[in-house]
């Protein structure tokens, strides 16, 4: 039978298959759309039975081709782009997409682990996995449910270009010009004191694989690291990180800045309004569930996403 995987050329959906060879599994049905042909990449050192195309999946879906073999389904598959404003096509393909899946697997007794998006909280202050605490800034906020990602970092998401995360665009600005730049103050927040919850992909594949094997458990959750840091540290961590493999000592923010390697460019006026100036994950929910294992701090997190992608052939070509 097969585990399914849609979006398994993306950023976690990549991550997600190789860490499921690293278990032992190989049959894998990778789903995604590859307008983007680029994204194949992500998939070159991975083990899979197969690729679909998303539409392929869902037409041979219907018509009852995988019927009985498919052991669970990971959906990982949805536009991520939080500016874009084609409300139909958002909706299309991150909310009628997820309920066609949720419908078939609810009707086939398949475990179903979905992404969402703490995008769903907007401005907070809040960010409890609780109605009243959904206030989304965007039509892609709006289209989110699952296990509710926040700021997710890590290898594998070159393909994301500008909707990647901070710590790949810090990694790349100061490999290519010695210095990092951070939005101005914004929401109430000092320059690049702009917190949020950053947790990276590790963290984020183990959550599922561990609701995987413990297909009792069901709901939604948060999946942050439950602490906010600022953008001045996570621009301070990939410096650091940085300079240590080329075996250069940290340095600390206030030395960094003084040195000219993070500076702050103006806030976008395009984002006013639908910037997320605070997250933090509230944990309560998930470990109550009884996910018990520790999450990376940002600083550890930073240095080994570093370490990969200075380890990774796009780097050293």
């Amino acid at each position: 039978m097969y585990t399914v995987v849609t979006g398994a050329a993306g950023f976690i959906g990549s991550n997600l298959v190789k860490a499921l060879n690293v278990r032992g599994e190989s049959r894998i049905l990778a789903v995604d759309d590859l307008t983007d042909a680029d994204k194949f990449r992500n998939l070159v050192d991975c083990d899979i039975a197969d690729y679909v195309d998303k539409n392929e999946f869902l037409s041979r879906l219907g018509d009852g081709d995988f019927d009985d073999d498919i052991a669970a389904m990971l959906h990982q598959g949805a536009c991520s782009d939080t500016m874009a404003t084609d409300g139909r096509y958002m909706l299309a393909n991150n909310y009628r997409y997820s309920v066609r899946l949720l419908e078939h697997c609810q009707d086939s007794d398949i475990p179903f682990l979905y992404a969402s998006s703490a995008a769903v909280y907007g401005a907070g202050p809040a960010f409890r996995e609780e109605r009243e605490c959904e206030a989304p800034l965007n039509v892609y906020g709006y289209s989110k449910a699952g296990f509710r990602y926040f700021n997710v970092y890590g290898p594998r998401e070159t393909h994301k270009g500008r909707m990647a995360s901070v710590v790949w665009h810090f990694f790349n600005q100061y490999r290519a010009s010695g210095k990092v730049q951070l939005f101005e103050g914004s929401g109430g927040y000092a320059a690049g004191e702009q917190r949020r919850d950053f947790v990276s992909v590790e963290d984020v594949v183990k959550v599922n694989l561990e609701f995987l094997d413990h297909p009792d458990r069901s709901g939604i959750y948060n999946l942050g690291t439950g602490t906010a840091a600022t953008f001045n540290t996570i621009a301070t961590a990939t410096i650091n990180a940085c300079r240590a493999a080329d075996d250069a000592p940290a340095l600390s923010y206030a030395e960094l800045h003084r040195a000219g390697a993070i500076e702050y460019i103006a806030f976008p006026p395009a984002l006013a309004g639908k910037y997320q100036s605070y997250t933090q994950a509230d944990l309560a929910r998930l470990r109550a569930a009884g996910y018990g294992a520790p999450l990376l701090p940002v600083e550890e997190g930073v240095a080994r996403c570093v370490r990969a992608l200075l380890a990774s052939p796009a780097v050293n070509a």
